[in-house]
């Protein structure tokens, strides 16, 4: 069967952008209670110590200490990373020490001057950026961590002074026991990712967008919490379409019959998780197949062409096809035929498409024929062949992004486990 379709999502804590779910990296408190130190110069009285102490997992949030440093010293603490393809990225605060000679991020602000200010204990992770321009930190193979550098310095110059204390520290996508299983039966070219023990688990199925190709870091991260995720590619890998011409619901009928068949997934339904382009997928398998208990929608795609602003950025947001209106209303999806729950989640900043707009038409076409009112949570493009604006800003948006990605683990367990969501935000 060939179908068209635009995608309808939708939560709105402040200006977030559509790259939502490309780059993951949190902020939030974490006290160092007596962790132990991370490596450092062993000729240097200073040293950096993490919570968890060497290793933790990518949407973990990760205490940062530095002691031995002299009563109200001034530090410029540098982080980086390179990506697999070593590109760098870097970012860095410039800090105070207490009076004993500790600095801990989670109580010591960092002061004007740096990548960023004020109390952000995770500010060196979520401000981290490119040195080449429009680079996105994105992570392709999921066995092996990121490796983030810290550095301490002495004082706040341009550049700042002595190396004072040096560490790495890992950040992992697998969880101790998580089996990573790739699938090549009949058509379907996938990841299956499954927790530690014998299961069942409740089943996932995850899509991404317009890249194409089998990202599988979503996918993997929702296993170290307890599902069993596909994370299925649907064009642009292996002997798959090479190109986004067109799609055929048998292709997706067939991963969720194979996850509803699979021993380790629990029944009787699975959820689906999209984002961009893999969101209106998403929302067509839920409206025309069956064995579907929940979908989360991100920032869900429709039809669009680009239009070019001055600085040779293309800016797509007002440009783009109406489903709502003459001979695109065919390619508007029949909510109304599903037989799940929603969960759309959008960007207010969106710079791709007015995501907002379409997840509120979409929660009016279920009303209007009976169904249930849907979650609609607000936060804050390879399509066209050049960079795009995005929208956002970096800490409004890690914040909405942490905030998310527990009302997506909330809303799952919830629809397919029956268990409560462990999480009191309500929006």
């Amino acid at each position: 069967m060939r179908f068209e379709s635009h995608g309808v999502a939708a939560l709105s804590l402040s200006r977030l952008s559509a790259r939502c779910w490309q780059r993951l990296l949190w902020p939030g408190p974490a006290r160092i209670p007596g962790a132990l130190p991370a490596r450092s110069l062993s000729s240097m009285a200073a040293s950096i110590r993490f919570s968890p102490a060497a290793r933790s997992l990518f949407d973990e949030p990760l205490g940062i200490a530095v002691q031995g440093l002299g009563p109200r010293q001034q530090v410029t603490l540098r982080a980086s990373l390179r990506d697999e393809a070593g590109e760098l990225f870097e970012a860095h605060g410039r800090y105070q020490a207490a009076d004993d000679g500790e600095l801990d991020l989670a109580r010591c602000p960092a002061l004007p001057g740096g990548s960023f200010s004020g109390l952000e204990p995770m500010g060196l992770l979520w401000a981290l950026q490119p040195r080449k321009p429009f680079w996105r930190l994105v992570k392709k193979d999921v066995q092996t961590p990121f490796r983030l550098q810290l550095e301490v310095l002495e004082g706040h110059g341009d550049p700042p002074g002595q190396l004072l204390a040096q560490a790495e520290h890992e950040r992992l996508f697998l969880r101790d026991g998580v089996r990573r299983v790739p699938v090549r039966e009949g058509r379907i070219r996938a990841t299956l990712f499954l927790p530690p023990g014998n299961g069942p688990f409740p089943g996932i199925i995850d899509l991404y967008g317009t890249g194409g190709g089998l990202p599988e870091y979503r996918a993997c991260l929702l296993a170290n919490y307890g599902f069993a995720v596909l994370a299925l590619a649907f064009y642009g890998y292996e002997d798959l379409p090479k190109e986004m011409k067109e799609f055929h619901l048998e292709y997706f009928e067939e991963a969720i019959n194979y996850m509803l068949k699979h021993t380790q997934v629990k029944g009787p339904g699975v959820g689906l998780l999209g984002f961009s382009k893999g969101g209106d997928l998403c929302l067509s398998m839920a409206s025309f197949l069956k064995g579907i208990t929940a979908t989360a929608v991100i920032n869900g795609s429709v039809a669009n062409v680009g239009a070019i602003n001055k600085s040779g950025i293309a800016d797509i947001i007002d440009v783009l096809n109406n489903p709502l209106e003459g001979p695109n209303r065919r390619s508007f999806i029949p909510l109304e035929k599903a037989e799940c729950r929603f969960l759309f989640i959008v960007g207010q900043d969106d710079h791709n498409w007015k995501s907002e707009f379409f997840a509120v038409e979409g929660s009016k076409h279920l009303q209007a024929h009976g169904k249930e009112k849907p979650e609609i949570v607000s936060s804050m493009h390879l399509l066209v062949g050049k960079p795009v604006m995005w929208g956002g800003e970096p800490k409004a948006h890690s914040e909405a992004q942490r905030d998310a990605w527990q009302q997506i683990q909330a809303f799952f367990h919830r629809h397919l486990n029956g268990k409560p969501s462990g999480t009191t935000n309500k929006l």
